[in-house]
């Protein structure tokens, strides 16, 4: 496939008929001047068209992130810090080589420098998640770092709440504490000896960082995700490469690495980056879960490992708040749409 077929930056015209499918590449929707006629059939399949694609995009972003858990138990070094530099290495350089495929050197480059304060802070949020990522790894379960992770939508509402006095409807609110009601039944298997506390404690962090980059990327949204995410693995990289003991690792090991940084961070990343904004924001969060509800059968299938009671129970709580708070918003949206729909 040709790369400008990727990506047309640039349409010489907006004839309709002229409009491809890749129009889901460009970073900004396109402004058509024909949107104050009627809305033809060809405007409306060209929609169904990018919001299917996108659908497939996120969702297969979820599946490929699932497998983080399972693919981190096959390495055998139990250095943490090795395993966070190496896999932000690999996934680096596939973002790094995305975007030069996609936007050239030139282009390559002005998309860092237009990133900005925002897109730094987006970098170093997603880095503290990478980070704390591979370290929880070896404290806790993957069920109870995923299961925390499902509440980052409700976590980010209560951010724009508390910062920026954004309204948040009542049934969020409802939703938030019923997330923190799941989670804190998670976390009281701390307590009881079963699960590390630093585990915990490095879990919510991540939901925490998660929810930062999500506040920030809506505060800011012409900033680009791709290359502040890519900055991250770099810091990430940066950050390990000071506290690891050893660069070593073996063969089998390396070819792990390869694919857990390359493809289920880098090649999770961009495909995440591609098709979340052809659906809707409640749509890119239900199908984010996909990744809580698979990664745990991926570890309980390959590997043996069967969360206990309480993940269970506080995952089933914070699934069934998120999911709930994601349905309703769905109905909302389709309600606004079918009201300004004319007869």
């Amino acid at each position: 496939m040709p790369l400008d077929f990727i990506d047309n930056k640039q349409l010489p015209t907006y004839d309709a008929q002229k409009i491809s499918i890749t129009i889901f590449f460009q970073d900004e929707p396109l402004k058509n001047p024909l949107r104050s006629s009627p809305i033809t059939d060809h405007d409306k399949t060209k929609s169904n068209l990018e919001n299917r694609l996108g659908f497939a995009l996120v969702l297969a972003s979820a599946i490929v992130w699932s497998f983080g858990g399972a693919l981190k138990h096959f390495i055998a070094t139990g250095e943490s810090w090795t395993i966070v530099f190496w896999r932000s290495v690999w996934a680096a350089l596939f973002l790094l080589m995305f975007m030069l495929v996609r936007e050239g050197r030139h282009g390559t480059l002005k998309l860092f420098s237009n990133m900005g304060l925002p897109g730094i802070c987006v970098a170093i949020s997603f880095a503290i998640a990478s980070i704390c990522f591979i370290v929880a790894l070896a404290h806790t379960t993957v069920a109870n770092i995923l299961l925390m992770q499902a509440g980052v939508p409700l976590i980010a509402a209560l951010i724009l709440w508390i910062l920026f006095r954004e309204r948040v409807t009542f049934p969020t609110w409802i939703a938030i504490v019923f997330v923190i009601m799941g989670v804190a039944v998670m976390v009281s298997d701390s307590f009881t000896g079963k699960v590390s506390p630093v585990g915990d404690a490095l879990s919510v962090l991540i939901a925490f960082a998660f929810a930062c980059a999500t506040v920030i990327t809506r505060r800011y949204a012409q900033v680009r995700m791709v290359p502040a995410v890519c900055l991250g693995t770099v810091m990430a990289a940066c950050v390990s490469g000071v506290f690891v003991s050893t660069f070593i690792v073996t063969l089998p090991d390396m070819g792990i690495l390869i694919v857990f940084g390359s493809l289920n961070l880098g090649f999770g990343l961009a495909l995440f980056a591609t098709g979340a904004r052809l659906v809707p924001s409640a749509l890119t969060a239900l199908l984010g879960t996909t990744e809580t509800v698979l990664g745990p059968i991926w570890m309980w299938l390959i590997h043996d490992e069967i969360p206990t009671i309480r993940t269970m129970l506080g995952g089933i709580i914070v699934l069934t708040a998120l999911l709930s708070h994601i349905s309703w918003s769905i109905y909302c949206q389709k309600s606004i749409i079918v009201n300004k729909t004319p007869s």
